[in-house]
């Protein structure tokens, strides 16, 4: 059961048992990652579930928490159903890039297929934040590109700090 909550015409929150939910304050792993998730295909606050429970028994991450899950417009290719995302918090061992890699594998798990920018998909993970680290490959960028600027990120990552 999900409760919800009408912040303006275009934008809602859905709170359930596990979104937002604070589960360790500790962890033995080394660094802290910032995981925006979102998916506008299919049941997805069903495979946010899923996620959840996947990641609690994933052996290269400690999941610490999450937050609401906003529904929102989309933006850049706008001919598309809303989105919901959300935050998680994790810690891992993993640097970095193996940590995107690993997260590649995830959406792809989802059902994530990719067919141009912006696009509908099932399940969308980017790492907003990697510990205090600034990373500026062609593959990836941290903090993630305009992160700041996304209602997508800000609410959610506001309900979780």
């Amino acid at each position: 059961m999900y409760l919800k909550r009408k912040l303006s015409n275009t934008l809602r929150t859905y709170k359930s048992l596990r979104f937002p939910i604070n589960l360790k304050t500790n962890s033995a792993y080394r660094y802290t990652a910032t995981i925006g998730i979102g998916g506008n295909v299919g049941d997805v606050k069903r495979r946010f579930e899923h996620l959840f429970h996947f990641l609690k028994r994933d052996k290269k991450v400690d999941l610490l928490s999450t937050s609401l899950i906003l529904k929102n417009p989309p933006f850049g290719f706008v001919e598309q159903e809303d989105f919901l995302n959300s935050i998680i918090i994790i810690k891992t061992n993993m640097q970095a890039l193996e940590l995107l890699n690993h997260l590649l594998r995830l959406e792809k798990r989802f059902g994530r297929k990719r067919s141009f920018a912006n696009a509908p998909r099932t399940l969308d993970l980017d790492i907003i934040f990697f510990d205090n680290r600034v990373i500026n490959l062609d593959k990836l960028k941290i903090p993630h590109l305009e992160w700041f600027k996304r209602e997508s990120v800000l609410i959610p990552l506001m309900d979780i700090i």
